[in-house]
């Protein structure tokens, strides 16, 4: 999927600030407002919760945060209040139900346009499939397959990564033309690989995210939607990459079709 000839994607409003800088009244660029430390507190401590192998412990949360226990505690009473973390029996932190809330009105049409074509590749690669987004400065997992038979390498919705490292990243960026992709991120500029995945369409990585784990994505572009990339992971070995780039090229260009539909208009 090349991305020359696609429209750009908007730039989401929390992007705006590090294009523009503000200018004081003597004409000089003024330094951005500071962010809320309490609630990047929180947000770092639902990512430490939903993102950890185990549940934590609030001492292990805290640690994390390099806050003191008592801080930790109020934040998790906050959250614990809003529905989005809860305690097990052991007193584990674990995420509540709001959050299969907040997640569903996430690129909710993109989610349910790949669902049937990610469950389709994960049951007949046997491999977990998943979409992946722009998130900044990182690639984040927005929805993910698993195969219903034999054991493979888990993708966990919310999994996040730097977006210069591994397939999906790599996928993402090429699907943005240059200009756009140095809107996006600032001016930085790309690995070689972003411009050798945008000419073959589709991007290859092998233990650059974990060790042992190999991953083939292809850019996945809708008018109107971040940024994206349809990808599987698996347990690295030798496989024909070029046969498996086909496969996912042709199930992105199906959720993009499906995204591309406009309901037909009401009779009422």
């Amino acid at each position: 999927m090349n991305a020359q000839g696609r429209p750009s994607a908007q730039v989401p409003a929390s992007r705006a600030p590090a294009a523009q800088s503000t200018r004081s009244q003597h004409g000089r660029a003024a330094a951005p407002p500071a962010p809320s430390q309490t609630l990047s507190r929180g947000v770092r401590m639902l990512e430490l919760v939903v993102s950890a192998e185990e549940a934590p412990t609030i001492a292990d949360v805290a640690a994390q945060l390099g806050v003191h226990r008592s801080i930790a505690y109020r934040i998790l009473r906050t959250l614990e209040s809003h529905g989005l973390l809860t305690r097990d029996s052991t007193g584990r932190l674990i995420g509540a139900p709001g959050l299969a809330v907040l997640a569903r009105g996430v690129q909710q049409d993109l989610q349910s346009a790949s669902l049937p074509e990610l469950t389709a590749l994960a049951n007949e690669l046997q491999m977990s499939a998943f979409v992946a987004v722009w998130g900044q400065e990182e690639c984040i997992t927005l929805v993910t397959v698993e195969p219903s038979r034999g054991h493979a390498v888990t993708q966990r919705p919310g999994t996040r990564h730097p977006l210069d490292r591994g397939a999906p990243g790599l996928a993402v960026q090429a699907g943005m033309d240059p200009d756009e992709l140095t809107e996006l991120t600032g001016g930085v500029r790309p690995r070689a690989e972003v411009a050798q995945t945008r000419e073959r369409g589709f991007a290859v990585s092998s233990n650059e995210v974990l060790d042992g784990v190999s991953s083939v994505a292809v850019p996945l572009r809708v008018p109107g939607h971040l940024p994206a990339a349809l990808a599987v992971v698996y347990a690295t070995r030798e496989l024909d990459v070029e046969a498996l780039s086909q496969r996912l090229t042709h199930s992105a260009g199906l959720v993009a079709a499906r995204l591309g539909q406009r309901p037909a208009p009401s009779d009422q």
